[in-house]
């Protein structure tokens, strides 16, 4: 684990860690949630962006049900033959656009490379290419910052290219591995060049990969239980560090013209290990108040290797690992399959459901 320190950064200059972090390094902070007075605190604290999917919908729907209902009556009203996914989506659509609003004044101080709400497309569409292309269209338009969430999936990398061609800044998500991250700066490149050859501008564009780290790891300690494996299971906490790490060196090497993003957080290496990274570290605010009141110290570490007695275990036990690891681990067509991204499409896609409950609960009331 990392040192502790008794100087925190707050204590020289600044207003927390993760100010020190945006204020010192290359290494910018976005907001897991649209929720205006999370990003509210987190714009404090030097975030210029945030995120938008139908888990954090859900959420920020159930955290006011009386204004909730309210303004699925109102869009009931609005919208008559409307239906209950209909109005979800709606829904979705207006709190990404709120807080969209928040973040103009760093997309335009960053001149669109930052400021940016990224809102994640149906992943009911994960195989449909043509949809999720038109469905990140139209997300697109909502709002001249708004960035666009697609899945690495097989049919979804090629959506990429595609929506990128059409100008569309997008942003990988349901990615695990460094075979998805690679395939993913490809596809966008291909978009990127396409546009170029064409005389299409591309300065307006500022593509992203998220890597979900800590679902990685989530995945590998189901694995663990499952196949009977005994590891120390510290080792499990790196696992998502380690491509990360990876996957970062090679879109230098190879000039990749987007940025890593590090999502689903469930340890201080998450944000700390990325420190001095031309990358975005993306916490739901809970974690960044964690991170804020403690003592890890805020220096570069994103060229610092994971320890090999940490990576041994990894690569030796799980061949999930040197799947999600290797350049060539995993084919395109079998991204559908890996383990992470079937448990992550399936929580996303029961999120939906979720939404469409709450909004049927309105529309037509339990009596009885």
């Amino acid at each position: 684990m990392l040192a502790q320190m008794t100087d925190n950064p707050t204590r020289r200059g600044y207003k927390s860690p993760l100010h020190c972090m945006t204020q010192t390094t290359p290494t910018r902070l976005w907001n897991d949630s649209a929720d205006v007075d999370e990003l509210a605190y987190s714009i404090e604290n030097g975030a210029v962006g945030a995120t938008c999917n139908p888990v954090i919908v859900l959420g920020m729907l159930k955290k006011d049900m009386a204004k909730s209902r309210a303004r699925i009556e109102e869009l009931m009203a609005e919208l008559p033959a409307a239906t209950e996914d209909q109005i979800g989506w709606k829904l979705v659509e207006e709190l990404s656009i709120r807080a969209a609003k928040l973040l103009e004044p760093a997309f335009e101080t960053t001149h669109g490379r930052d400021g940016r709400l990224s809102i994640q497309i149906d992943p009911r569409l994960y195989r449909n290419t043509e949809a999720m292309v038109e469905n990140a269209v139209a997300f697109a338009a909502l709002a001249p910052n708004m960035i666009v969430k697609i899945p690495a999936t097989t049919a979804g990398v090629t959506a990429m290219e595609e929506a990128t061609y059409r100008g569309v800044s997008i942003n990988a998500t349901v990615c695990f591995s460094l075979p998805q991250c690679i395939a993913v700066a490809e596809s966008v490149e291909r978009g990127l060049r396409r546009r170029e050859a064409e005389g299409k501008e591309i300065a307006s564009i500022s593509p992203m990969c998220t890597i979900m780290v800590g679902r990685l790891d989530d995945w590998l300690k189901v694995v663990m239980d499952k196949q009977g494996i005994s590891v120390d299971p510290g080792c499990l906490e790196w696992a998502g560090v380690a491509v990360f790490k990876k996957a970062y060196r090679i879109f230098r090497e190879r000039g990749y013209r987007l940025r890593l993003l590090s999502a689903a957080f469930r340890n201080h290496m998450h944000w700390s290990e990325f420190i001095g990274a031309d990358a975005v570290i993306s916490p739901p605010c809970p974690w960044q108040k964690r991170f804020n009141a403690s003592d890890v110290e805020v220096r570069p570490r994103i060229d610092e290797p994971v320890d090999p007695r940490l990576m041994d275990p990894l690569l030796t036990h799980f061949g999930d690992f040197r799947r999600a690891y290797a350049e060539d681990g995993i084919a395109i067509e079998d991204f559908d399959r890996f383990g992470p991204t079937v448990r992550t499409l399936r929580q996303f896609m029961a999120a939906v459901g979720g939404v469409d409950a709450l909004v049927r609960d309105v529309m037509l009331p339990d009596l009885g």
